[in-house]
This record gives C-alpha cells, sequence and structure tokens, in this order.
C-alpha cells in the first residue's frame, strides 16, 4: 500500500510537477510584492509572454525532432528591422509584413537545409545563423533604431478586445493552430515519430528531410510573427531587438516537459513553461532584482527543467517497460 502511494505521489510530481511550481511562484511572489496580484501585472505578463509563446511554439516544433534553433531571436530581430526599413522606404504595411515574412521563412529554411542536406549539427548551423543575422540588423542599420514610419503600426500592440490585447489574442491563436498541427494531423504524427526514432521514420516511409525542413521553416515564421509584435510594441525596427529570447524559448519548452533528445512532450505542457518563465521574470522585476542575478537565476532553471524533463521520461519508461 506505501508503495502504491510512493508511486501515486511521484506520479503526481512529474505530471503536475510545473504547475506546483507555477503556484509556488505565484504565492512567493505576492508576499514578496504587495502589488504582484493585480490585473496591471496580470495584463503586463500576457502582453511579456505573448511573443515569448509564439517562438517557444516554433521552438518545440524543432526540439521534438531532436534539433534546436539559436537563431529564433535573430531572425526576430531582422524580421522587425527588415518591415521597418520596407515602410520607412514607403511601402504600405501589408507588403513589408508579408515581405518580412518571407525573409523570416527563408532564413528557417536556410537552417533546415543546413541540417537536412549539409548534415551540419543543428547547435552549429543555428548558432551561425544567429549570429550572421545579428551582424546583419546592425550593418544594414548603422548599429541606430529604425523610424520614421507610420505610428498607426504601433496600435496593434495597443489594441485591446473586451480588455484583452490584440497581441496576447494573437497568441492564442498561435497556440491553437499549433496545437492542432502537432496533435490532430499527420505531419505532427511524423514531428513526434522523427524526433522518437529517425531511422524508423525513414524506413517506414516518412520523408525525415521534408519533415526537418517543415519544422526550421515554421520556427523561422513565428521568429517572424514575434518579430512583428515586437516592432509594433516598440514601435522602432532595432538591430538588438529579441537578444536571448532563443534561451526564453528553449527554457520553456523543457520546462514544459519537451525533451532535448527529441520525441517525447505536449504543447500544452510548453505554454504552462511560458506562463512559468513570464511569472518568475515579472515578480523578479517588481521585487527589484538586478538583470545579472535574472540571467543567473534563468540559466539554473533551465538547467534544473532539463535534468527534471530527463528524470521524468526514465521513470515513465521504466514503468513502461515493467508494465
Amino acid at each position: 500500500m506505501k508503495r502504491a502511494n510512493k508511486f501515486d505521489a511521484l506520479s503526481i510530481l512529474l505530471e503536475y510537477g510545473i504547475l506546483l511550481v507555477l503556484l509556488f511562484l505565484i504565492v512567493i511572489f505576492s508576499f514578496l510584492s504587495g502589488n504582484f496580484l493585480s490585473v496591471n501585472t496580470l495584463v503586463t505578463i500576457l502582453k511579456q509572454i505573448s511573443i515569448t509563446g509564439i517562438t517557444s511554439i516554433g521552438m518545440c516544433y524543432v526540439i521534438l525532432t531532436g534539433g534546436i534553433d539559436l537563431s529564433v531571436g535573430s531572425i526576430a530581430a531582422v524580421t522587425a528591422v527588415s518591415a521597418a526599413m520596407f515602410m520607412q522606404n514607403g511601402w504600405s504595411g501589408i507588403p513589408s509584413v508579408l515581405a518580412a515574412l518571407c525573409l523570416a521563412v527563408l532564413f528557417g529554411m536556410v537552417n533546415g537545409f543546413s541540417v537536412t542536406k549539409l548534415h551540419m549539427p543543428a547547435l552549429i548551423a543555428t548558432l551561425g545563423t544567429q549570429t550572421a543575422l545579428r551582424g546583419v540588423a546592425y550593418i544594414v542599420t548603422g548599429g541606430l533604431p529604425v523610424h520614421g514610419f507610420s505610428d498607426s503600426f504601433g496600435n496593434f500592440a495597443k489594441a485591446s478586445v473586451l480588455g484583452i490585447p490584440y497581441m496576447v489574442i494573437l497568441m492564442v491563436c498561435v497556440f491553437a493552430g499549433g496545437k492542432f498541427l502537432l496533435e490532430k494531423t499527420t505531419t505532427g504524427r511524423y514531428i513526434y515519430g522523427v524526433g522518437g526514432n529517425e531511422e524508423s521514420s525513414r524506413l517506414s516511409g516518412v520523408n525525415v528531410t521534408q519533415i526537418k525542413l517543415f519544422v526550421y521553416m515554421f520556427a523561422g515564421f513565428l521568429s517572424g510573427i514575434a518579430g512583428l509584435v515586437l516592432l509594433s510594441r516598440t514601435n522602432s525596427g532595432q538591430p538588438s531587438a529579441a537578444d536571448r529570447y532563443e534561451m526564453d524559448a528553449i527554457t520553456a519548452v523543457v520546462l514544459g516537459g519537451v525533451s532535448l533528445s527529441g520525441g517525447e512532450g505536449k504543447i500544452n505542457q510548453v505554454m504552462i513553461g511560458v506562463v512559468l518563465m513570464g511569472v518568475l521574470s515579472t515578480g523578479m522585476i517588481m521585487c527589484g532584482v538586478d538583470d545579472y542575478w535574472q540571467r543567473l537565476v534563468k540559466g539554473v532553471v533551465l538547467i534544473l527543467a532539463v535534468a527534471f524533463t530527463e528524470f521524468s521520461i526514465k521513470i515513465r519508461n521504466k514503468r513502461m517497460d515493467k508494465r
């Protein structure tokens, strides 16, 4: 009986551990900062996580195939800068947005091509893209923010429906679409299959190259969307924008229980991981925690999240073997 209770407690911890941590953080920050449990704070958190949430969905797809994408922040920055420069030069909003998104997808395709055709490790391929694109952003702007386009573009980030910001609604739509594609389509099953056992998937007739190209292009597209939202929020194309966004996305995905080895994880949990990161960041800011300490805390959280995720997977696999 005691053994059964032990396993039940462990099962609850493995299944709902991230929710327990989230609730714990909310309680702690509500004690440390009297204004934490307020509508304004909730709106601030939702706005903050909207951009991270969008990039995290794309990152989730890549990691599920056993890959990694360190270029999402740089792709977001170049997309924002490109759209800003297009509008600055007389283009209207929609053509500027579409052209910038095409560039984002192209950069994702470059990542996918490097991984699938050049057989480069995803870490190296996307790190190279990250560094190169960040350099491009600084070169084309001279290191200065791009202004001089219509202020109406910034209205998207400020507008809301029933008190819910448009950018939050966009994140929810991206999440819903990402969830449907991953859980209800053949492509989604192939993504899990490639991450779980690439060779078996190939022998089963799955076009592994096509799947990997798709996830990197999808990640590039969502990074572009995030960059455009950021552009609307700041109303300027900044070459330094979205710095370290890739680490926030990776941390949120791993917090959600997605294995860095691929093939394991649920997109619902990823969104909880995104919310947890938002609560942690906002809470530390409201408590006056220095930026350097915030980086330290996020780094420790990433390490602990990876360790916990891999431990959870091992426990589940052992139980399945016993059955």
